[in-house]
């Protein structure tokens, strides 16, 4: 099991790292089988080992306030979601603009080269997490939010001077990810310092801000677009970026008691592992012996390689197929009223699928997402493709909103953030990878057919893989009960032989002192 792997902590005396037992209340016996070597006392150990010595409760300290300062957090951590991911999720007009601005009829792999621009962008904000993690735990949720935050602003704006495309895949794909990695992550991690018992509640609200942007900037940006160009488009943007400068000088680290402080700081939140395991303790690997989350960390990622192709080249296919329509932002904007309605709503019924059943509705999500991608060539009436994006909207809000959910039933709440953190790393490469090579298949077969067809099969392939992680995980567990319910039965037998050998030694002495 994965709570055997922690390591016992290294801040107890050396009188806590003894096996406990009885207190004697003679000299200790000589080494040898006994009581304080008995499985109950073998129990009590490992129990003290996972839930440390007992003056460091409370361990979370000091009580979250439900409130107060907490609301200003949660609308900057809100505004933080909706720049980041709102700007990704618009990309798409991004990069039609992109492609006037830089396009050339002698080469023929614009499409290609321009999609590396938006799918670069957004591999690396997941590519960063796992190292983020690390700076919030070390610098806190407020330095790291504002150092990213300005280092997002300086690639947006430095992405505004460039002649041509290749230096996006630096000032845009890089810098400015790079920028918003630092800036996101810490805003769901301060979440959990101001509040507990509302903390379904504000985490709904501050990620439904991603579906606002998303719903809005498209439009945003096709005016900008149209009457400024995309230099000045860009440089607008920057004030998002600024506006998450100044939200992060909200995420004010509560006061930490003297245990927080000797144990390295008042750093628990909902993504924690400060409190379960030793500040030394960085990376582990170990949740990977899971082996439902290996599956798991498998699965999403290879169903991912299709996943942001509608994103970027959504836009550009739009475009080509229906010329003579207007305000053709509409289907991305689409994507985004479904993906706020679909968090909240299977958000909502994740909370009564029991256990790692869950998965079954990122299955679900997976095929609706892969149907409707195959059909979007399909679609010759406009109508029809809006009702696709609405769809796909849907279900893609259905994937997001149970993530979390599925990491703490496979590894628990000790390795949720380890967790969460090497399966977002593991998310950067399929979707960096799928969107350039539907941009080289546009180029080369001169439409998006076959990019739409193809980025339909890995969210088949991932669901299927999926289905396999409830079967895994209850013949691990049924192993588990096996097991424990061996031991008890071992203890039992135990206890009676050591009751019986007491009752005899009793039984002896009275009798010795009767004769």
């Amino acid at each position: 099991m994965v709570l055997s792997q922690e390591e016992p902590d290294s801040s107890r005396g050396a009188g806590e790292a003894q096996p406990l037992g009885p207190v004697p209340t003679e000299a200790a016996p000589p080494p040898g089988p006994g009581t304080s070597d008995s499985p109950e006392a073998a129990v009590e150990k490992v129990e003290v080992e996972l839930t440390g010595p007992a003056d460091a409760q409370p361990r979370e300290s000091p009580e979250p306030p439900e409130g107060g300062w907490g609301w200003l957090v949660m609308l900057a951590a809100m505004w933080c979601n909706g720049s980041v991911f709102g700007i990704q999720n618009a990309c798409g007009v991004l990069f039609v603009s992109m492609l006037k601005t830089f396009g050339s009829k002698d080469d023929d792999k614009m499409v290609f080269k321009t999609a590396w621009v938006g799918s670069l962008s957004m591999g690396m904000i997941f590519f960063c997490c796992p190292v983020v993690s690390v700076f919030t735990d070390i610098f806190g949720c407020r330095k790291t939010a504002v150092v990213g935050a300005a280092v997002g602003f300086v690639g947006l704006m430095s992405s505004s001077f460039v002649s041509s495309i290749e230096p996006l895949y630096l000032t845009y794909g890089i810098i400015f990810a790079c920028g918003c990695s630092f800036a996101y992550q810490p805003s769901l991690v301060i979440l959990g310092h101001y509040f507990k018992k509302r903390l379904g509640l504000v985490n709904g609200i501050v990620t439904a801000g991603s579906s606002v942007f998303t719903v809005l900037l498209p439009l945003l940006l096709r005016v900008l677009i149209d009457s400024v160009g995309l230099f000045h488009t860009l440089r607008v943007l920057c004030i998002f970026m600024f506006v998450l400068f100044l939200a992060g000088f909200t995420y004010r680290p509560l006061g930490s008691s003297t245990k927080d402080k000797e144990s390295g700081g008042s750093r628990s939140s909902l993504f924690s592992r400060r409190k379960f395991s030793p500040p030394k303790k960085i990376f582990n690997f170990a949740i990977f012996k899971v082996t439902a989350y290996a599956v798991w960390a498998v699965g999403i990622p290879l169903a991912l390689f299709g996943y942001f192709v509608p994103y970027v080249h959504l836009m550009k296919h739009v475009n080509e197929r229906f010329q003579d329509k207007k305000n053709k932002e509409i289907v991305l904007t689409c994507i985004g009223i479904t993906s706020g309605a679909g968090r909240l709503l299977f958000g909502r019924i994740a909370d009564y699928v029991p256990g790692v059943k869950k998965v079954y509705l990122q299955v679900l999500s997976f095929f609706f997402i892969g149907l409707m991608s195959m059909m979007i060539p399909l679609c010759s009436v406009f109508g029809a493709l809006i009702a696709v994006c609405l769809i796909m909207g849907l279900f893609d809000g259905c994937f997001i909103s149970i993530m979390a959910p599925i990491a703490f039933e496979l590894v628990g709440a000790q390795d949720v953030s380890q967790a969460i953190g090497f399966l977002l790393g593991f998310m950067s490469i399929p979707m960096t990878v799928g969107p350039p090579i539907a941009g080289l298949l546009r180029d080369k077969l001169g439409s998006y057919d076959m990019a739409f067809y193809l980025a339909g099969v890995p969210p088949l392939i991932g669901g299927a893989v999926l289905c396999f992680i409830p079967w895994i995980h209850s013949k691990k567990q049924r192993e588990v009960n096996k097991t424990t319910g061996k031991e008890k039965m071992e203890k039992m037998l135990e206890n009676q032989n050591s009751l019986l050998s007491s009752s005899s030694g009793i039984f002896k002495k009275e009798s010795d002192s009767i004769i």
